[in-house]
Formats: structure tokens, sequence, C-alpha cells
């Protein structure tokens, strides 16, 4: 009897366990969207926030640590954002999907990119990003000399992300959509450039297929 009581239960244990997770994570979302000075959040906020106790935050989360290195790739769920490119496609068409979308978390998305708690966020997930884009440019990677190669992937990094979707507007005074088509036809251009025959065949811009 217990152990079907125990199986009964713990789908219900786990749905549970699910919404305080994204209550935590939402709360947290919230209070970067409003806060003046992000990295003065603390964990007492963030639980009354989300309406649960102080404790519980550290039944789902360990540490501080542990929930800001949750929170950037639920964050990225939530705008619609792809962070894990597995084609130079993807790479390609990424800033055009996804700067659009930054606008609508503008507020956010500067306090991840402005405050201590925000660069905590993002190094916690270099190790993996840098991964994937190496993984994605592979085709293109492969063919040049390691410098390069390097220079190649650095670019990509930097066109395909939240620091230039800021200077676009901030410098260029594009809005998401045109930061994003920007950034897709710098990348286009550089791709091209260093391997023409590949980037012919592999990663026509959606614009150009628009216009077809």
């Amino acid at each position: 009897m217990s152990g079907t009581t125990r199986a009964y239960n713990s789908p219900l244990r786990e749905e549970k366990a699910r919404r305080t997770r994204e209550a935590i994570l939402a709360a947290l979302y919230a209070l970067m969207n409003e806060a003046n000075a992000p990295d003065e959040i603390g964990m007492e906020a963030i639980a009354q926030e989300a309406g649960v106790e102080r404790r519980t935050i550290f039944r789902h989360f360990a540490t501080r640590d542990e929930l800001l290195c949750a929170f950037w790739p639920w964050l990225n769920a939530k705008i619609g954002a792809s962070p894990a490119p597995h084609s130079v496609r993807d790479v390609v068409d990424g800033p055009r999907e996804a700067f659009p979308r930054f606008d609508a978390h503008e507020a956010a998305m500067r306090a991840a990119l402005h405050s201590r708690t925000g660069r905590e966020m993002r190094m916690n997930t270099v190790t993996g990003r840098r991964a994937l884009f190496a993984g994605a440019l592979e085709p293109v990677l492969s063919q040049l000399p390691p410098a390069k190669a390097c220079k190649v992937e650095a670019l990509a990094h930097l066109l395909y992300s939240a620091s230039a979707w800021e200077v676009f507007k901030d410098y260029g005074g594009l809005t998401g959509a045109q930061a994003g088509e920007t950034a897709s036809w710098a990348l286009e251009l550089i791709l091209s450039a260093v391997d023409p025959g590949h980037a012919k065949a592999d990663i026509p811009s959606q614009t150009k297929e628009k216009k077809r």
C-alpha cells in the first residue's frame, strides 16, 4: 500500500516542485526587470516575490550561484531565443530571430548585461556556449588555419549576443529587428569571405529567400 501511495503522490510532488522552481525564477526575473540595482536583489526579496519561504529557495537551488546558473537559460527560454545553435545556418539566423524578442524584455536584458549578478549568470554558460558555437561552425572553421578560425568564432560569439543587440540599439539607433538583420548580415559577409563556397551553398539568408 505504501509503495502504491508513493507512486501516486510522486507526480504530484514533482509538479509542485516544478511550479515552485518556476515561481522562484519568475520572481528573480520580475525583480531584475524593476530593480535599479540588480546586484542588491537578495534571497529574501526573491522569496517574498515568489510567495515562498526563504528556505524553500535553497531546497531547489543549493546556492545563489546555482540559482543564477539556472536563470540565464530560463530567461532565454522565456524570450524564445535559442542559446544552442547546431549548424552554420543557426548561427547566421540567430540574431535575426533573437534580437527582436530581446526588445520585449529590455529591462531584464539590460540588467543582465550591466550587473555583477547578470555577468555571473552569463559567465556560468560560457563554456557550454563556446562548445556549441564550435560545433555549429565546424564545417567552416575546419577549413581555416587555427588562428583565423579563432577570430571567426569570436566574431560569431560577439555578433550573436545580447551585447551586440544593445550596442546596435544604443549606438546605431536601431530597433531589435533592425539590429538582428544587421548582425545576421554581418555574419553572412564574414562567413562568405572566409569560405565562399560553403557559405553560398549552406547559409543563404532568410532575407534573400524572402525576395525570391
